[in-house]
């Protein structure tokens, strides 16, 4: 098993890429590729709920242990509430998005895509400056 700083390192690579992806899609967005905007925010969607269901699989069945002697470690269990106050509710929005983006429900995918991005913002900041993680 890796080392929890090493897990969170990952999945802090995992938060940059998907951001990158966002950027792509927002980018398609603002040039009119309704298309391409879909289908990469399909891809946001697998990756992130890919890396969440990974996460919650190490964390709550194989090592239920594993994140405790880090984040207490280096005193950063405030951080990681934080933390979890952006990234749960913008993962708990993603299938609302999907939904309503592939049944083009515009009037309720704009809002709750603002409300995504302001969330994915807080968890962009606080997972990948705020988390510690050790570097192998």
């Amino acid at each position: 098993m890796l080392p929890a700083g090493t897990l969170i390192l990952i999945l802090k690579i995992a938060v940059v890429a998907v951001t990158v992806l966002l950027v792509g899609s927002l980018t398609a967005l603002a040039r009119g590729n309704y298309t391409l905007h879909g289908r990469i925010n399909m891809a946001v969607f697998a990756l992130t709920m890919t890396a969440l269901l990974g996460l919650e699989v190490i964390a709550r069945i194989i090592s239920p242990d594993i994140f405790n002697d880090h984040f207490e470690r280096y005193d950063a269990k405030s951080a990681l509430r934080v933390h979890l106050c952006f990234s749960l509710p913008s993962a708990a929005l993603l299938p609302l998005m999907l939904f309503t983006g592939l049944r083009r429900r515009r009037s309720l995918h704009v809002p709750i895509g603002v409300v995504f991005l302001a969330l994915w913002t807080g968890t962009f900041v606080t997972g990948v400056f705020f988390l510690p993680h050790d570097v192998p």
